[in-house]
C-alpha cells in the first residue's frame, strides 16, 4: 500500500510578515490624547485644588463670583454671559491657579465652535463719521434776550406811569439836595417864613405841598384825591419833593418833625414831632389839615 508523504503546510495569500503587528500601532494618536484631556472646567477645578484654594479663596483673588467659579468647573459657561466674558473668566482664573490661560481659552474656543471673526472697524468708523453733531442751545444769545425783555419790561412800567414813584412830583429826586425852585410859585428851602408875594404867587386853583427833610431823613407817602400814589419812599436828609393836584393831597410823615412842610407856599408849623407818624390832607386854598 502506498503512502503519502506528509509536505509541509504553506499559507497562501498574506506573508507571515503581515501577521505580525505594526509599528505604527503601538504609537498613540494625536487625536485619542486630545481626548484624554481633561475638560477646561474640570482643569480648572483640579489646578485649583492642587494650589490647596477654595472657590471663595480664588473669588476673592479673582472678583469672580462664587455661583460663576461654581459653574464654570462644572463646564457651565453660560453664567458668565457670553463666549467673551467666558474666555476672560477662563484667564483670570488660570492665572490666579497658576495654569497657562491660552491653552485653556483654545480648547474653549475648539469645544464651543471656534473664536468669532472680529467685526471690521471701518463702517463703524464711517458711520461714526457721518453722524451728524446734535446743536448745542446758544445760552449767550437767550441772556440777552432775556436782559432785553426785562429792560423793556420796567421801561415801559415807568413810562405808563404804572410804578411807585410815577406820580406828578415836580422836585428833584430824594437822592439829590433841595435846589432852589424856578417856579413862581415855589419858595426857596432855605427860607424860614416865604413872603407874601411868595405866597400871592401860589396857584389858586391847584393844591401845592412841599417836603424838605430838614433836620433827618423820613419816610414819606403821597396820594392825590383820586387815591393814586404819586410818591412812597425814604426821603434823604437835605432832599425835597413838591406835588400838586387840582383838589387834594394825601400824607403820610414817618418822622413828622424832621420834615419842613409848605402848603400853596405858606410853612406849616404844626406838622408833628420827631419820631411821629403824622397823616395829613391838604386842598387848594389856606392850607388846613384835614
Amino acid at each position: 500500500m502506498a503512502t503519502r508523504s506528509k509536505g509541509a503546510l504553506v499559507s497562501i495569500g498574506n506573508s507571515p510578515s503581515d501577521d505580525r503587528p505594526s509599528v505604527e500601532d503601538d504609537r498613540p494618536s494625536v487625536e485619542s490624547a486630545e481626548d484624554d484631556r481633561p475638560s477646561v472646567g474640570r482643569a480648572l477645578q483640579q489646578a485649583r485644588i492642587d494650589a490647596g484654594l477654595t472657590v471663595d479663596e480664588v473669588s476673592s483673588r479673582t472678583r469672580v463670583r462664587i455661583p460663576i467659579v461654581h459653574a464654570m468647573e462644572q463646564d457651565d459657561f453660560t453664567r458668565c454671559g457670553g463666549d467673551v466674558y467666558a474666555r476672560g473668566h477662563i484667564r483670570t482664573l488660570a492665572r490666579a491657579i497658576g495654569l497657562d490661560p491660552a491653552g485653556l481659552v483654545e480648547q474653549y474656543d475648539a469645544e464651543h465652535g471656534g473664536r468669532p471673526e472680529p467685526t471690521p472697524a471701518a463702517p463703524l468708523f464711517e458711520a461714526e463719521r457721518i453722524r451728524p453733531e446734535p446743536r448745542r442751545p446758544n445760552w449767550t444769545a437767550a441772556m440777552v434776550a432775556a436782559i432785553v425783555a426785562v429792560v423793556g419790561f420796567v421801561g415801559f412800567t415807568v413810562f405808563s406811569g404804572d410804578g411807585k414813584g410815577s406820580g406828578k412830583a415836580v422836585a428833584g429826586d430824594a437822592t439829590e439836595p433841595a435846589k432852589p425852585s424856578s417856579s413862581p410859585h415855589q419858595n426857596k428851602p432855605s427860607d424860614p417864613k416865604p413872603s407874601d408875594s411868595a405866597i400871592a404867587a401860589a396857584p389858586h386853583d391847584k393844591v401845592t405841598v412841599k417836603l424838605t427833610a430838614e433836620d433827618g431823613s423820613s419816610w414819606i407817602s403821597a396820594k392825590d384825591h383820586n387815591g393814586r400814589l404819586l410818591h412812597e419812599g425814604v426821603l434823604k436828609r437835605g432832599a425835597s419833593k413838591t406835588f400838586t393836584d387840582k383838589k387834594r393831597i394825601d400824607l403820610v410823615l414817618g418822622n413828622a418833625g424832621a420834615i419842613q412842610l409848605f402848603v400853596n407856599g405858606k410853612e406849616i408849623d404844626d406838622r408833628g414831632e420827631k419820631g411821629q407818624v403824622q397823616r395829613l390832607s391838604y386842598t387848594k386854598g389856606d392850607p388846613e389839615a384835614g
